[in-house]
C-alpha cells in the first residue's frame, strides 16, 4: 500500500471541496477500496473519510417512494421496515450479496461504485488491463473467461459489474441523486453504470467532482410478486455467474407491468427489455415464461469460456419468474 494523507469531513460541501484536489478517494465502508489499495490497484494521494456525513437516513417520500441515504449500511437497508415491506426484492439482493460482517460495513453509495472483481483487474501481476491501465490491453480475452460478460463487452474490456444490489435497483427503476459543484442532478440507475466501449476505466457516468447523496425508489408496484435469484459457484457469498431480479405487477391474473434485470453478465445491470415487453399484457403461463427466457438472452455474445451462461441465464430467468409469480 502506498503512503497517503487522511482527512475527515463532516459536510457535503466540505466533501465537494475536497474532491477538487488531485488524487482523492472517498472512504465510506472501505470494503472494496481498501482491498484495492492493498493490491496497489488504487493509489490515492488523499483518503477523505466521509463516514460522518448526514447521509444515513431511510425515509418515505411524499409520492410513496423511499429515499435511501448514500451512507446507509447495507445491513440497515436490508432490514429496514420500509424496504422489507415495499421492496423485498432489494432486501433479497442485499442479503445474497455479502456476509453479515461485510453488510454491516458496506454502504449503498459504495456498493454502486464498487469495481469489477475480474481476476486480471485485481491482480497487478497482469500488466494488460485496460480498466486499470488504459491502452495496456485485455489479458482476460485470452485467459480464463468463466466469470466474464456475455452482453455489452468491447474489444477493450469483458469484465462484469459485481453488485447484487444494483441489479435489484435496476429492476425497481431506482434513481441516483448526486451533488456536485454545479448543483444536484438525478441519474436513472439504468444510466448510472457504463458499458466499457473505448474507455473501460470509467465505470459510471458520475463526474469526478460529484458525490452520491441518496438513492430514490419510486412507489412500490412489485412488492407482492418479485424475486432475486443468484446462481454462483458456491453458496458462501461468491459473486454471481448469473443473477436475475424479477419484478411483476399482476392484475386480474394478467401482467400489467414487468421488470427483468440480469447480473453477472455485463459491465452493468442488464435490463432484458424485449423479455419485459413480451410479458406485459400477458398471462404468466409456460409459453410466456419460455418466450421471455429466450428473449432475455437475445444478442448475447459469449466467449469460449462462458458460453454456458446463455443457457444458465435462460433457466434462471424462467425460475425467477415462476418464483415471483408464486408458481415455482
Amino acid at each position: 500500500m502506498r503512503a497517503f494523507s487522511y482527512v475527515r469531513v463532516e459536510g457535503v460541501q466540505e466533501t465537494l471541496a475536497a474532491l477538487r484536489q488531485p488524487g482523492v478517494k472517498l472512504l465510506a465502508g472501505g470494503t472494496n477500496l481498501l482491498d484495492l489499495m492493498k493490491g496497489d490497484i488504487e493509489q490515492p494521494a488523499v483518503l477523505v473519510d466521509i463516514t460522518r456525513l448526514p447521509l444515513r437516513d431511510i425515509a418515505e417520500l411524499p409520492d410513496g417512494g423511499v429515499r435511501i441515504g448514500a451512507l446507509a449500511r447495507n445491513s440497515d437497508t436490508a432490514n429496514h421496515p420500509l424496504i422489507r415491506q415495499r421492496y423485498p426484492l432489494l432486501t433479497q439482493a442485499l442479503v445474497a450479496g455479502a456476509s453479515p460482517q461485510l453488510r454491516n460495513m458496506a454502504t449503498v453509495g459504495g456498493n454502486l461504485l464498487q469495481r469489477t472483481r475480474c481476476h486480471y483487474f485485481v491482480d497487478a501481476a497482469y500488466a494488460a488491463c485496460n480498466k486499470r491501465k488504459p491502452g495496456s490491453g485485455c489479458a482476460a480475452r485470452d485467459g480464463f473467461t468463466r466469470q466474464h460478460a456475455i452482453f455489452g463487452a468491447s474489444p477493450q474490456c469483458i469484465a462484469t459489474h459485481p453488485s447484487d444490489m444494483a441489479v435489484a435497483l435496476a429492476a425497481l427503476d431506482a434513481t441516483v441523486q448526486v451533488q456536485g459543484p454545479r448543483g444536484g442532478r438525478r441519474i436513472a440507475l439504468r444510466d448510472f453504470h457504463r458499458l466499457p466501449g473505448e474507455n473501460p476505466e470509467r465505470d459510471t457516468t458520475l463526474a469526478g467532482d460529484e458525490l452520491i447523496v441518496a438513492v430514490d425508489l419510486p412507489a412500490s408496484r412489485f412488492a407482492e410478486h418479485s424475486h432475486y435469484l443468484k446462481v454462483r459457484d458456491r453458496a458462501s457469498y461468491a459473486f454471481a455467474l448469473v443473477s436475475v431480479a424479477a419484478a411483476l405487477d399482476v392484475r386480474d391474473s394478467t401482467l400489467s407491468d414487468a421488470r427483468l434485470a440480469l447480473g453477472g453478465v455485463a459491465h452493468k445491470p442488464w435490463r432484458a427489455e424485449a423479455a419485459e415487453r413480451r410479458l406485459i399484457g400477458s398471462r404468466l403461463d409456460a409459453a410466456a415464461i419460455d418466450e421471455a427466457a429466450r428473449l432475455s438472452v437475445d444478442g448475447a455474445q459469449p466467449l469460449r469460456g462462458n458460453a454456458f451462461k446463455v443457457a444458465l441465464a435462460q433457466r434462471a430467468v424462467a425460475r425467477a419468474l415462476q418464483t415471483a409469480a408464486g408458481t415455482a
